[in-house]
């Protein structure tokens, strides 16, 4: 039996997304000049670092209280919540700058709070997916997710390399903030989002808030393939969190901004790809093989990045890269939204989240001295790696990034290998059951013999 959804549920879906399309192109816009204004001003891999470190921290330790906020509350309010204090923060940003007082250290807390109402924004978005989009759509409507994720790293960075250089942070961070105003406007006037059904599950998880976000994880232990694949995740995450800072000093050691903003839109135009088939094909019927083969290739490409330091391959590696993503992301997600009942999926989604973000606030600080003490000297004139890899990828400090770069890749790579070789991941979507709800909202019976 299906999940009922509203009249308009769909047009409701894509105003949300509008919305938080506008608003993502004004985060890309502030993201990208807080990153290069802080290199520029310290030339810190560490402190870049430390940044997303400060951005990942609300999402692992508030997530699982956001998740019960989302399932407590109306969901459009609690999205509002999340753009309106999220704005305010980037207006903080904009008035320090434009008064000469922001520091680069200032750049951790701006984006601890940016995260702290960020993480609201995630499991309600996620939840409102069932409730307003048919069971079968759940595929396409999280590739139309990813697509608002990859448009604007296509329009963002570009334009970002441009105002940076023109208008710098502080008016940058201003048009930010707009864009945020513009999405609670929308959510406010012309979206409605209905409750979510009763089930037997959600009768189960009500009590304190602690229970409640205890019940998240109760929920995902429970079932092995669920937690299996979080696993998955988990260890693709650490690697990646490794990766990330080492982007910005890879491409700016060599480049200017402006040249960063282009391999960034490179990129975007990868992920755009890749959404958009997303989007039309919906991922397969056994979405979890298209999940593990995105993971084989984006690996791959991750791997090739050391052996030049050249435009054309940096653009070909990141599109490949990022054309991956896509599919990972929303073939998952399409698999949890069908796992899990509607009126838990804000907490259980939510200790997901925490749980394959954990790795995020430590993963970022392995990169300044893996980067700084070990791969960059090692791969400079006399470096003990530099006979090694030197004749194959060259020889030099930002060699160094590089072939960190590339053995994250091929860990990436191994990472998903192990995955399509464990049972209780390849065959997730038929050892778990689909959730069943009444359609008029009663409870029902969960197929689940987990339960």
């Amino acid at each position: 039996m299906k999940t009922s959804v509203p009249p308009g549920g769909t047009r409701a879906f894509f105003t949300i997304w509008f919305g938080q399309l506008i608003s993502l192109i004004g985060s890309q816009l502030t993201g990208f000049a807080l990153s290069v204004w802080v290199y520029d001003q310290t030339h810190s891999v560490s402190l870049i670092a430390l940044t997303q470190v400060a951005f990942a921290a609300p999402f692992v330790f508030l997530s699982p209280l956001a998740g019960v906020l989302a399932d407590r509350w109306n969901r459009r309010t609690v999205m509002m919540l999340s753009d309106f204090g999220s704005g305010l923060a980037v207006l903080a940003t904009a008035a320090l700058y434009l008064s000469h007082l922001l520091q680069p250290w200032m750049a951790i807390p701006i984006n601890f709070f940016i995260a702290l109402f960020n993480c609201l924004m995630w499991p309600a978005f996620t939840a409102s997916v069932t409730l307003l989009v048919p069971k079968e759509q759940y595929g396409r409507a999280n590739g139309f997710v990813q697509l608002g994720e990859a448009l604007p790293q296509i329009a963002g960075p570009a334009i970002a390399g441009v105002l940076y250089v023109a208008i710098k942070l502080g008016n940058m961070a201003l048009i930010d903030f707009t864009t945020y105003v513009f999405s609670v406007a929308l959510m406010m006037f012309f979206v409605r989002i209905p409750s979510p059904p009763r089930t037997q599950e959600g009768h189960q998880a009500k009590g304190s808030v602690w229970k409640e976000m205890r019940y998240g994880w109760d929920y995902i232990v429970a079932r092995k393939g669920l937690l299996s694949l979080l696993m998955f995740f988990l260890a693709t995450n650490f690697l990646g969190g490794i990766m990330n800072p080492l982007f910005v000093p890879l491409i700016l050691d060599h480049w200017k901004a402006d040249v960063l903003g282009l391999l960034s839109t490179i990129m975007g135009v990868g992920m755009l790809a890749g959404t958009l088939i997303m989007s039309a094909w919906g991922g397969g019927k056994r979405k979890v093989y298209t999940l593990l083969t995105a993971g084989f290739v984006g690996g791959l490409f991750l791997a090739a990045v050391g052996f030049s330091v050249t435009i054309p391959l940096l653009a070909v590696c990141g599109f490949g890269f990022m054309f991956s993503v896509p599919f990972m992301n929303a073939c998952s997600q399409a698999i949890w939204q069908a796992k899990v009942a509607p009126d838990v999926q804000g907490r259980v989604f939510a200790v997901r989240r925490a749980i394959a973000w954990s790795s995020q606030t430590i993963a970022p600080l392995l990169a300044g001295p893996l980067a700084d003490h070990v791969f960059k000297p090692a791969m400079s004139s006399g470096g003990f790696l530099a006979p090694i890899f030197g004749p194959m990828i060259g020889v030099g400090a930002n060699r160094g990034i590089g072939l960190l770069i590339s053995l994250l890749g091929l860990l990436s790579f191994l990472v998903a290998m192990a995955a399509f070789i464990t049972p209780s991941i390849r065959h997730v979507e038929i050892d778990l059951p689909d959730h069943v709800v009444n359609v008029e909202g009663a409870p029902a019976v969960s197929a689940n013999p987990a339960d």
